[in-house]
């Protein structure tokens, strides 16, 4: 499984107005907004361009996304986009490494989603996209 290129980087926000704030500062564009419930948190994907890979500002509501970086929030995950999530998983675990899901969960936009527990990615949360019709 060869990622076929980078979907995004996350980034946890403490609120609505500082990934708003984010946005403004550095000149992003929103294209589109979802919250998503597997995760407690709203998902706000910055538009694609030919420049640059969209950010993913993340601004959850409860649940241990709130802790992250003792509640300060930063830079989360970062995103490759594959053909088969499901097979991603497969293959890890072929090789003895652990997923975060057991069944890929629905991400914000059609994706559906999984991470590799940070331990495999030698302490880099990375998560793994697949782009749905759904």
């Amino acid at each position: 499984m060869k990622p076929v290129r980078l979907h995004h980087v996350g980034i946890i926000m403490t609120s609505m107005e500082r990934a708003e704030e984010f946005m403004e500062k550095f000149g992003l564009e929103e294209d589109y907004k979802e919250y998503v419930e597997a995760y407690h948190a709203w998902c706000i994907f910055t538009k694609y361009t030919a420049k640059e890979s969209p950010v993913e500002l993340v601004v959850p509501t409860e649940g241990v996304l709130t802790e992250f970086n003792k509640g300060k929030g930063g830079i989360h995950h970062i995103a490759f986009e594959v053909e088969d999530v499901k097979q991603a998983r497969e293959d890890f675990e072929a090789k003895g490494m652990e997923m975060l899901e057991e069944t890929p969960a629905k991400g914000a936009g059609n994706i559906i989603v999984n991470f590799l527990r940070p331990r495999y990615g030698l302490g880099v949360l990375v998560e793994f996209v697949e782009k749905t019709n759904k």
